[in-house]
């Protein structure tokens, strides 16, 4: 039976993220999904999901922290192509590096740095907090049936700036161009939190949850 694993390293409230991913692997048939942060699940992981909620510099050392759960993710992830998907800041850490508070290393896995938004219309305010319409920039299979002006919702402040465009799956419009999702590879993330993303974000999960890449 296929595994999934939520990766719990106390950086975000997992309670509804858990209870999204059960629900689309039980309609799905998609297996077991399970939260841990055992580095030995994540290596015996079909695939694996890295959320994040906070400050990036606060997430990547809390990562750190838990003695060998990065060194199994990595493991998985890039020497055996096993699905990955990053949210919010469990995105943002794929970048080289982040700009929020210090310049704090990422994992380096997609090429970019984490920047403050800076929207050209200083009446948009930040955070950027609310939904906002998708505008797709590339297909890819975990965004099957998901078209421009598909809604999710937002609650950050600094975005994924890609060094490669063909990285960039989507952004939003908020008076310039925000990154909402990337992709390199067996490697996805969103920006936007899924299981708060309605329609839009369980489809998403669902996507994920059955791409065999």
């Amino acid at each position: 039976m296929s595994l999934t694993v939520l990766v719990d390293y106390e950086s975000g409230n997992l309670h509804s993220a858990e209870k999204a991913f059960q629900r689309m692997a039980t309609e799905t048939g998609a297996g077991r999904v399970i939260v841990s942060s055992r580095p030995e699940d994540v290596a015996r992981a079909d695939r694996i999901v890295l959320p994040g909620d906070g400050a990036f510099p606060a997430c990547r050392r809390a990562l750190g922290s838990h003695g060998g759960l990065f060194d199994a993710i990595d493991e998985a992830v890039t020497r055996r192509a096993r699905p990955f998907f990053g949210i919010c800041i469990g995105m943002q850490m794929l970048a080289d590096r982040g700009l929020e508070y210090e310049p704090t290393p990422g994992f380096g896995w997609i090429g970019g740095q984490v920047e403050h938004i800076a929207p050209a219309d200083p009446s948009f305010k930040v955070p950027h907090m609310g939904w906002n319409d998708l505008v797709i920039d590339h297909p890819h299979p975990v965004l099957a049936g998901i078209a421009t002006g598909d809604h999710a919702y937002f609650v950050h402040s600094y975005h994924f700036r890609v060094a490669d465009p063909a990285h960039r799956l989507a952004h939003v419009d908020y008076a310039g161009e925000v990154t909402a999702i990337v992709g390199k590879g067996t490697i996805f993330g969103t920006q936007f939190h899924p299981e708060k993303s309605s329609a839009t974000g369980l489809r998403i999960i669902a996507n994920f949850l059955t791409w065999a890449p």
